[in-house]
């Protein structure tokens, strides 16, 4: 049965033509989009405490109620795990919020963790129909992380059916969520899965990555210990390539190797000064304050607390990072990108978050040199001036310097986050792995197979870096791919 088959069978099940009959589309239409309730900025600039506090029961079933369970629901289409939108959401407006927690998972592994960080209002809330009225679209991540929490405040969480074991040994590089979503689908067909993480944490870039105040450890663990009772392994502090190798997975018995590495190599403008103390990348910043608790006196590495901090940059990463500077007490934090703020690929809500608590953006300029005190710290940075010009490969206008047009600015901290580039060790220590110039591995792109037939690949070392949900994407293509390879 292919999904579009499964959805309209689903579609047609006497309890929803019931909820269908309940109410009239125009009535439904007619329901104003759900607010998040969020914790006051003034409150939530100086703590870690996650600022979108999630909908109350009553906020759900009403949001819940805007959804018109269309005969071809685009939003699936748009969600790169394929979730079963209409009957997860149609489950709330039913009041039957296990099964809606129970649906979002049999094709997510992280639902708690989609429904905070996902970009839905590119992804399946930009395919929903309200869009084509002129409304705002359902508040589908709104009600993905409702249905995930309740089940979890509940104490009732349900694990995963499972296929009967097969024995067959399969081993994960990387714990973020391209390896967590790979690893539960291969769990779920009966396989024996081990993963492997560099770190001391399970969870890759949502741990190490993202900021508790978007998203919480707590959440994280949860998901991942579902996957433990699933019977996923996880082995940390061993580095894939250097503290084992390919050869040693094979002689440990694994048929299948899926690589899930991340793009950890942060970036650099290659500007003079840039080597000052006080400049740093984002992956360390944020790595330091997220997993070592840098941000605590008591730390072994703590992280300098800059008052006059500059964030280079207009990703979500920057955001964490500004965000993340505001809290450690900086007076002045600020965003320097060098398009305006439409070019900016920081979701809108993480903007207008930055926004409401401080955050000073200066858009339309570049960093272009660094200067530094007598003992070597940074001090003040010279920024270029910019302005649109065409449109670049992207379709974004591209950024042209305005000649002659610069201004000295004082700082104390610098933050680049302009992108990363693939971990380098796992291409270089599994011979045979063909490289794109760009130090990605290239895979066949239908089912994520690398030149190594037992090798496949996905998320970030692969894609060179991208959002949580394309990377769980490719987990669950690389599963099937596998899974199918395997049975052959």
């Amino acid at each position: 049965m292919t999904n579009a088959e499964y959805l309209k069978a689903q579609r047609n099940e006497p309890w929803r033509e019931e909820l269908r009959k309940s109410m009239k589309n125009k009535e439904r239409t007619d329901i104003p989009r759900v607010k998040m309730p969020e914790l006051n900025p003034d409150i939530r600039s100086r703590n870690y405490e996650e600022v979108n506090l999630g909908l109350s029961l009553d906020q759900a079933l009403l949001e819940s109620k805007r959804c018109l369970d269309c005969p071809d629901p685009q939003c699936v289409t748009g969600c790169p795990v394929e979730i079963n939108i209409p009957k997860f959401i149609k489950c709330i407006e039913k009041n039957n919020l296990s099964e809606a927690a129970k649906t979002l998972k049999e094709n997510s592994a992280l639902p708690a963790v989609c429904g905070r960080v996902c970009p839905q209002e590119k992804q399946c809330e930009s395919k929903c129909i309200h869009l084509k009225m002129k409304k705002e679209p359902v508040a589908i991540g709104y009600l993905e992380r409702f249905a995930a929490d309740y089940e979890r405040e509940s104490g009732s969480v349900s694990v995963p059916e499972s296929a009967k074991s097969n024995g067959i040994k399969i081993a994960v590089v990387g714990s973020g969520p391209a390896g967590l979503s790979f690893a539960g689908e291969m769990a779920k067909s009966g396989y024996d899965v081990t993963v492997y993480e560099a770190l001391h944490e399970i969870g890759g870039v949502l741990k190490y990555g993202i900021p508790e105040f978007r998203l919480p450890n707590e959440i994280v663990d949860v998901e991942i210990d579902m996957l433990r009772k699933m019977g996923v392994k996880f082995i940390t502090n061993c580095i894939v390539g250097k503290t084992i190798s390919y050869e040693d997975l094979h002689q440990e018995g694994y048929k299948g190797i899926f690589v899930a590495s991340g793009a950890g190599l942060p970036n650099f403008m290659n500007i003079p000064g840039e080597n000052l103390s006080g400049v740093l990348s984002s992956n360390e910043y944020l790595t330091r304050v997220n997993l070592m608790a840098a941000n605590k006196k008591e730390s072994d590495t703590p992280v300098f607390f800059g008052k006059k901090v500059a964030v280079i940059g207009g990703g979500n990463t920057a955001m964490d990072s500004v965000r993340t500077a505001r809290r450690l007490g900086a007076e002045k934090a600020m965003i320097i990108y060098r398009r305006s703020e439409e070019e900016m690929p920081a979701r809108v809500e993480e903007i207008k978050h930055a926004k409401e608590e401080g955050v000073i953006f200066m858009n339309l300029h570049n960093p272009i040199q660094y200067i530094g005190d007598e003992k070597g710290r940074i001090k003040q940075m010279i920024l270029q001036k910019m302005e649109l010009g065409e449109p670049d490969a992207s379709g974004r206008r591209r950024p042209v310097e305005i000649r002659g047009a610069t201004e000295t600015m004082d700082v104390d901290m610098v933050v680049v986050a302009i992108g990363v580039s693939p971990n380098p060790l796992i291409p270089s220590a599994f011979e045979g792995l063909n490289v794109s110039k760009w130090g990605t591995i290239t895979v066949n792109q239908d089912t994520l197979q690398t030149d190594l037939p037992d090798v496949f690949a996905g998320g970030d070392i692969v894609r060179g870096g991208a959002t949580v949900i394309l990377a769980m994407g490719d987990g669950r293509k690389a599963a099937a791919a596998m899974h199918e390879k395997l049975l052959n």
